[in-house]
């Protein structure tokens, strides 16, 4: 067995929770976007979210999207789609587990929605680091005036960050 050979480049921190929420978001099973987050506080990984339907329901992958079929644009109808964002899976994850995300810093490799965004506001994150952008205006309004702050950390597409 040849053994397993990584990069050798040490990253920063912010890189190397960056890069963790773009493989988080390669479980993704939305056909329009693949989207990862991570919550972290104190370096360490308190929970991880990607974009899919809810646990033991057919996939998008499977079933096809809604969203697609009635030509629904991106940002826009969120209640169309039967997937879960990234960013709420890892909230209700910490829910789940008894874990308190409160003053934690999240990875997302796209900038949050509007629900995500108010949800965000609501468990206490102190930081966002996105990777791109994402077309709700009203997302960007509730952000700014809140207390979060917000760090743009872009990646190329091959999911490393520049």
């Amino acid at each position: 067995m040849t053994p397993l050979k990584c990069a050798t480049n040490r990253p920063s921190w912010e890189a190397y929770f960056m890069d963790i929420a773009c493989l988080v978001a390669r479980r993704s099973t939305c056909t329009r976007r693949s989207v990862g987050a991570v919550i972290v506080k104190d370096r360490r990984i308190l929970t991880t979210g990607y974009n899919g339907a809810p646990a033991g329901l057919p996939h998008c992958t499977d079933i096809g999207c809604l969203r697609e079929q009635l030509n629904v644009a991106s940002g826009e109808r969120h209640e169309l789609c039967r997937g879960i964002h990234a960013e709420q899976n890892a909230i209700i994850q910490a829910a789940l587990h008894g874990v308190s995300i409160k003053e934690g810093i999240l990875f997302c490799t796209n900038y949050p929605c509007s629900i995500c965004s108010k949800m965000l506001v609501n468990a206490g994150i102190a930081q966002i680091y996105y990777g791109e952008g994402y077309p709700d205006e009203l997302a960007v309004s509730i952000l700014k005036e809140s207390k979060i702050q917000l760090i743009h950390f872009p990646f190329d597409h091959e999911g490393k960050t520049v």
